[in-house]
């Protein structure tokens, strides 16, 4: 049989423990992994940050954004890559051409990966298809590369010649 100085002890530690067990329940704040091959104060970064915040993300409010930048120094992308994984990042964006997302893609198969590159990821060997890219990886491909000569025929094609002529004589 249990005394009331029992119960009552017993009742009061389920109430003190109960704020801890309902914040233990609390999900935890999403956090993004950005990858880059660039600096960590660029503005590709800071735009980021700008467009979360404009879209209600805020970080340290209500996402954690862990920024892993190489300086230039892409050798380094894979362990930074690696370490984002191991901080359980909710999703990784990797920029700075194709050797940031590629070093991602090395170091999780589960995490999501979106990646920002000028040429095409399934030439690149980012994604296995550029319309279905499969897997954990999906992207933005501005496809500068493929598409920088066509820009260029129309180009010439928009302006007349005349206006073509009077910049190669102030050229010259």
């Amino acid at each position: 049989m249990i005394r009331r100085r029992d119960f009552i002890t017993l009742l009061g530690g389920a109430a003190a423990a109960w704020p801890l067990a309902a914040q233990a329940q609390q999900p935890r704040m999403p956090v993004v992994g950005y990858l880059t091959s660039g600096a960590a104060n660029s503005i590709p970064v800071a735009a980021f940050r700008q467009g979360l915040k404009e879209a209600g993300y805020v970080d340290g409010q209500n996402v954690s954004i862990e920024v892993r930048a190489t300086n230039e120094q892409i050798d380094r992308l894979p362990a930074l890559a690696a370490d984002l994984v191991s901080r359980r990042v909710n999703v990784i964006l990797a920029t700075g051409g194709p050797v940031a997302p590629r070093a991602a893609k090395m170091a999780t198969s589960s995490i999501p990966i979106v990646f920002v590159t000028g040429g095409d990821p399934a030439r690149l060997g980012l994604v296995t298809n550029f319309n279905r890219p499969g897997g954990n990886i999906t992207g933005i491909a501005g496809l500068i590369n493929s598409l920088g000569a066509k820009r260029l025929g129309l180009l010439g094609l928009a302006v007349p010649e005349s206006l073509l002529a009077r910049a190669d004589e102030v050229i010259e």
